[in-house]
């Protein structure tokens, strides 16, 4: 009915239209108007036809429907939807339309509420990681625990070596061209000197990093950024890599030695040129990075307690090859420190030999399955800082590491699919190390305090951010009775650890 209303609209507007046009020109003929008159009643004729026609064929339609109907309840089939039918086509009413407003209400009111229950607020986002190791440890001969009196040598036991907790985020997100302000703060667990119930949390990184130069968030773009804080120094390899990419479960022994493991308070820039990138396999390499910074040399959370300073450099140059080439990831590195790291709290020394000048040089090389890294350290005492040690001391590390990766876990393939029920592919990775570290290569093999570990070991990763270490350490010793004046003979150790992250 509604399209029949809409022809006869229609008819009569054509009609008036025809009329205006006429009455619009000057009067014509009797042959000219009976002509005219002719035609219209021809279009008349011909729309009052279709108009029948279509009003027939929606009279005929409705029968039909019905018997669909029918038919589609006999047979339990269900029709097409017509256009009357479509939910589409159909008003809401002013009951629907209140019901969908307080279920948009209620729907508020409860995300409102989990959002203020439920999360923790900031002013700012940030984001929560934490690391935690729970180890056990087995050595011969027995060693003493180090614990405040009374104690005695052990052959094994449990403890909690390392417990961190960071918060990261940005303080100016700039979306456009990638000029942030982030910052970072990590607390780490540490025990009591000597060991006892007390233990506390210490600040270890605790920074500020602003990107200068434009980068646009392209990955072909070079990064440039300036870390103002206390911070881990870029020199060579150890000092930098995290405790979940460390295959082994202990540091090189010359972290200690020199003093370069110790965070510092200071300002450092970093930066890349020409990245090589692969879109497609998610992979940046830049061909040359380079770091250089100014600390204070006085360890963390200690302020200066001299007028010198610490200067840190560091280049690396990378292989640029393609991503399947065998030569993916070569990397070389080469890093130089000067400054005083000689006394911490004003009284404890950091390196009791007193070393000013620290030279390195890495070769780094990880293609999956397939990893290696070297890294070279000399230390000398140029300058005696703080009257510690005598000048002309020089000490020298070589550390050696190779590993194989057999697993999902680090494949991109597999990083990017769907996983259920906290489903995480696993990972195994067998290594051996081989960490030798002389801390006065002028003495006498009679007086030597050079000391070697040996190590081989098995990481499984087994969740995306838990692993278990399993490592055997062989201490050998050039002179037991100097180097190691505990049992004054070499060590055997078993560690077997839990790293776990949030």
């Amino acid at each position: 009915m509604q399209f029949a209303k809409k022809q006869r609209k229609k008819l009569l507007l054509g009609a008036g239209l025809l009329a205006l046009a006429g009455a619009s020109h000057a009067a014509p003929s009797n042959e000219e108007l009976e002509k005219q008159i002719q035609s219209l009643q021809k279009t008349v004729e011909s729309l009052t036809q279709q108009l029948r026609a279509q009003n027939q064929a929606a009279a005929t339609a409705k029968p039909q429907a019905a018997t669909t109907a029918a038919a589609a309840a006999d047979t339990g089939t269900v029709p097409a939807p017509t256009a009357e039918s479509d939910p589409a086509n159909q008003v809401a009413s002013r009951q629907d339309i209140d019901g969908l407003r307080a279920d948009l209400e209620n729907y508020k009111y409860q995300q409102q509420h989990d959002h203020d229950t439920a999360q923790a607020l900031t002013l700012r986002n940030t984001n929560i990681n934490g690391t935690i190791q729970a180890r056990y440890a087995a050595e011969t001969p027995a060693v003493s625990g180090g614990a405040a009196s009374p104690s005695s040598p052990r052959n094994s036991g449990f403890s909690i070596p390392l417990a961190l907790v960071s918060f990261s985020g940005s303080l100016y997100k700039d979306y456009k061209e990638g000029r942030n302000l982030d910052y970072r703060l990590q607390l780490g667990y540490a025990q009591s000197s000597p060991p006892s119930a007390n233990a506390y949390f210490n600040v270890q990184d605790a920074y500020l990093r602003y990107s200068p130069v434009a980068s646009g968030g392209d990955l072909e773009n070079p990064i440039f950024n300036l870390t103002l804080g206390q911070q881990l120094l870029p020199f060579g390899l150890e000092i930098q890599t995290d405790e979940s990419l460390r295959p082994v479960i202990n540091n090189a022994q010359f972290l200690n030695g020199t003093g370069l493991g110790f965070r510092q308070i200071g300002l450092v820039a970093r930066g890349d040129i020409a990245p090589n990138v692969d879109y497609a396999s998610n992979y940046r390499a830049p061909l040359f990075e380079y770091a250089a910074g100014v600390v204070n040399g006085s360890g963390p959370n200690v302020q200066d307690n001299n007028n010198n300073k610490g200067f840190v450099a560091r280049a690396t140059y990378t292989l640029p090859v393609d991503y399947n080439s065998w030569l993916r990831e070569l990397k070389v590195g080469t890093s130089y420190y000067q400054g005083g790291l000689s006394l911490q709290n004003g009284s404890t020394a950091v390196n009791p030999l007193g070393y000013d000048h620290m030279y390195g040089f890495d070769l780094y090389y990880n293609h999956f399955p397939f990893g290696a890294t070297y890294e070279y350290v000399q230390a000398e005492n140029k300058d005696r800082i703080g009257g510690v040690g005598k000048v002309g001391t020089k000490g020298t590390s070589n550390t050696f590491t190779a590993f194989y990766t057999w697993g999902e876990q680090f494949l991109n393939s597999s990083k990017t699919q769907a996983k259920y029920d906290d489903y995480w592919p696993k990972s195994y990775q067998t290594f051996v190390r081989w960490d030798q570290w002389n801390p006065n290569t002028g003495l006498p093999t009679s007086k030597s305090a050079k000391s070697t570990i040996a190590t081989v070991g098995l990481n499984v990763f087994f969740a995306q951010t838990t692993k278990f270490q399993l490592n055997f350490n062989r201490y050998l010793y050039e002179n037991a009775v100097i180097a190691n004046p505990a049992t004054k003979s070499d060590i055997s150790e078993l560690l077997a650890q839990f790293q776990f992250g949030f």
